[in-house]
């Protein structure tokens, strides 16, 4: 989290993004300037290239779970989730402090907290940081790691069994990796 700070304080000093204060409070949001912008298709390029040529175990090695989660909330696609309040809990066992997360979506908006909002839950998802993060990365699909037994869907059925849709995937998820062992 100390690098994560300085790097994004460093972006901001630059001019390429700039902190929005969100309505939960001490929590901001980042968004591209203008010169930001102009970069956007040459980290697109570089995330691209990175799919496709660097050995997805590497990818896999230094794993954060705010990152994967936060991703997920941006990328997560409402339309196939019932058109109600859906709060959707996410355990990573592994993990000894914040490994349980939830995404609240309503009315199209997705909320994500670190923190019990204190909703019914619609649907739990146990999983291995690494098998959800090889899923967002779409190095997986949840249905094979729900047959290797890395992912547990316990929860409302219509939820569970459309998570791939819904689930908000890296935007390079669908590069394949041309990497020659």
């Amino acid at each position: 989290p100390s690098l994560l700070s300085k790097r994004l304080k460093e972006l901001e000093e630059v001019g390429v993004i700039i902190a929005v204060p969100t309505e939960t409070p001490d929590v901001v949001e980042y968004k591209l300037t203008e010169a930001g912008e102009d970069l956007r298709s040459v980290v697109m390029s570089l995330g691209t290239w990175g799919q496709r040529w660097v050995e997805s175990s590497l990818s896999l090695k230094n794993l954060d779970p705010s990152l994967l989660m936060w991703d997920m909330r941006r990328n997560l696609h409402p339309k196939p989730l019932p058109p109600r309040k859906c709060t959707i809990s996410f355990l990573y066992p592994e993990l000894q402090a914040r490994s349980a997360w939830w995404l609240v979506i309503e009315s199209g908006q997705v909320d994500l907290c670190q923190v019990d909002p204190g909703f019914n839950i619609d649907l739990y998802v146990r999983s291995s940081l690494r098998s959800m993060t090889s899923v967002w990365m779409g190095l997986s699909s949840v249905q094979q790691e729900i047959e290797a037994r890395q992912i547990e869907l316990i929860g409302d059925k219509d939820i569970a069994r459309s998570m791939q849709t819904w689930l908000g995937l890296s935007p390079f998820a669908k590069e394949k990796n041309r990497r020659v062992a």
